[in-house]
């Protein structure tokens, strides 16, 4: 753990971590707008059938002139379940009878009526275009718009997975810089999708690039950062995605229009592909990996930004090696994936983190699904979203620096998981109560969510790093997918779903109480550090270890 004085020496917040900050988290609050795009690109407007009497200017002249748009509505389509126009239905010859005065609204049959076989027309009033205009992704094609989002979210499992091994073995900066190209190109081609096949091909690539973002850009920062000021870096980045949502509720609101939207979203990631090459590579990772001479050249850099002179000019090569000699010389031997769970000082870290960030995704997606139904504003909504994530962020700081981040992390979820069980007990008359208990559970999602951030980098050694996290990612992401499904538990009971959403970030959040508690304790470098953190652990709660040997 020999890195923390080195980093100490150079800064470990200062000129370069401040403004590496801001160069990283901007294009979190970017991404942000990816995952909540589907919300309005993927809009359903309201709809009907095309019909000639109304969108046929050859078939409206031989209409009798007497009659208004209404009337030739009520006579090409059947009234839908809310007594509004059929979106999927049309007479297959008008109905004159419906206009006697004397008629009903039944005075017809299924028979008389066809699917929508000349296309829809579309409410454009809020958007201009949207993905399903844009294919017709209503009606017998309506389950293609949700399974866009599915592939965008099996997009950033497998780039989890696959993110998290590739910047173990080639570097955080360089993987980053091809995601920021790799966003910045498949979304922009997305715009210009052919079909909906290819928009989801492409999109399911520029989700494969958000993973490795999210993930790159959070371990940059804390392997930069100070132990000290890591929970403020981490809360920062976690604040990125805050504001992220108000971004896209800003930017879904003034273009109205998918393909431009896209573009909108997709563009500002060429200018971060440019400004990475500027980015420092970890010089954590490239001195345990035997990159001892980038290594030092990072560290000096670094020093020279922080106005460190003096410092940077001590800075040698035989210095560097005095001081990371233990760690040298067993970071580099070759790690395999399993040791995360062959390795006994790993294997209770990463299952239980895991857990963590499966019980976070699956609870957050939970509780979106429910938000939706708190009004019709979804630009409103969006922003809401990411209102009530900021002071829960800011204060989860506060826990961070002051109790720890196992209580922080546990006390989080488990609040959550409360707030979500007592609205199974709150009658539904009771609407104020049941919002603010919803409002405060994602408050608490929000906070457990900065804790793990924060956590996972902490518990896991360098050279096995980003691959703990990736595996933290992918199950954030099995959640999420999983989440939304529990509400089909609904039509067994109402307060089914409730129970499940509630139940699993409660286990979570006491199943972390198993954890160890990593503050103002350096970031381990090896495995060995790991084992060491665990054995000083034993020996100090179990004083009797210390006994002489016979």
């Amino acid at each position: 753990m020999a890195f923390a004085e080195l980093l100490d020496r150079v800064g470990g917040l200062g000129r370069f971590q401040v403004l590496q900050m801001v160069a990283l988290v901007v294009p979190i609050m970017w991404v942000t707008t990816h995952g909540m795009l589907e919300n309005f690109a993927g809009a359903i407007p309201s709809h009907r059938c095309w019909v000639p009497l109304l969108d046929n200017n050859t078939a409206q002249a031989s209409a009798p002139a007497h009659l208004g748009p209404e009337a030739l509505l009520t006579v090409s389509i059947p009234p839908g379940p809310n007594r509004e126009p059929h979106p999927c239905l049309r007479f297959h010859h008008p109905q004159w009878q419906l206009l006697d005065a004397n008629a009903t609204s039944t005075n017809w049959s299924e028979e008389a009526t066809e699917p929508c076989v000349d296309g829809w027309v579309y409410d454009r009033s809020t958007f201009v275009s949207t993905i399903v205009t844009q294919w017709d992704l209503v009606c017998d094609s309506q389950a293609l718009r949700p399974m866009a989002q599915s592939i965008y979210l099996a997009g950033i499992l497998v780039g989890a997975a696959v993110c998290g091994h590739a910047s173990d073995r080639f570097g955080r900066r360089l993987v980053l810089t091809w995601n920021y190209l790799q966003l910045a190109l498949a979304g922009t081609a997305a715009a210009f999708a052919p079909t909906f096949s290819v928009y989801c091909l492409l999109r399911f690539l520029l989700a494969f690039a958000v993973a490795g973002i999210m993930m790159n850009t959070a371990t940059l920062m804390m392997e930069w950062t100070s132990s000290a000021a890591r929970p403020l870096a981490m809360t920062l980045n976690s604040l990125g995605f805050s504001f992220g949502h108000a971004l896209m509720a800003t930017v879904a609101y003034t273009v109205r229009d998918w393909p431009m939207l896209q573009l909108a979203v997709s563009a500002p990631f060429f200018l971060s592909f440019l400004y990475s090459w500027w980015l420092a590579e970890s010089a954590r990772w490239l001195l345990i990996t035997g990159r001892v001479a980038r290594g030092l050249q990072e560290l000096q850099k670094v020093a020279s930004i922080n106005r460190k002179k003096t410092e940077r000019e001590e800075l040698t090569m035989e210095g560097v090696l005095a001081a990371m000699q233990e760690e040298l010389s067993s970071g580099q031997a070759p790690v395999n994936v399993s040791a995360l769970i062959l390795t006994p000082g790993l294997r209770q870290r990463t299952c239980l983190s895991t857990l963590c960030w499966f019980a976070f995704g699956f609870t957050f997606y939970g509780l979106a699904m429910d938000l939706q139904a708190l009004g019709s504003n979804i630009f409103l909504l969006q922003v809401l979203i990411g209102v009530v994530d900021i002071p829960a962020k800011i204060g989860t700081l506060l826990l961070l620096n002051r109790l720890g981040r196992r209580p922080s992390q546990a006390g989080s979820l488990v609040l959550a998981g409360l707030c979500i069980l007592a609205n199974t007990l709150v009658p539904y008359e009771m609407g104020v109560l049941r919002s603010a208990l919803a409002v405060l559970g994602l408050g608490a999602v929000g906070a457990a969510f900065t804790c793990i951030s924060v956590y996972s980098g902490e518990l896991f050694p360098t050279v096995l790093r980003m691959t703990a996290v990736g595996l933290g990612q992918m199950a954030a992401r099995v959640g999420a997918i999983l989440g939304p499904l529990v509400r089909l538990m609904g039509r067994l009971s109402p307060s089914l779903p409730l129970l499940v959403y509630g139940t699993v970030p409660l286990l979570a959040g006491l199943a972390a109480l198993l954890l160890p508690e990593t503050r103002s304790l350096p970031l381990p470098d090896t495995i060995q550090d790991v084992q060491s953190q665990t054995v000083k652990k034993a020996a100090h709660g179990h004083p009797v270890l210390k006994c002489t040997r016979f």
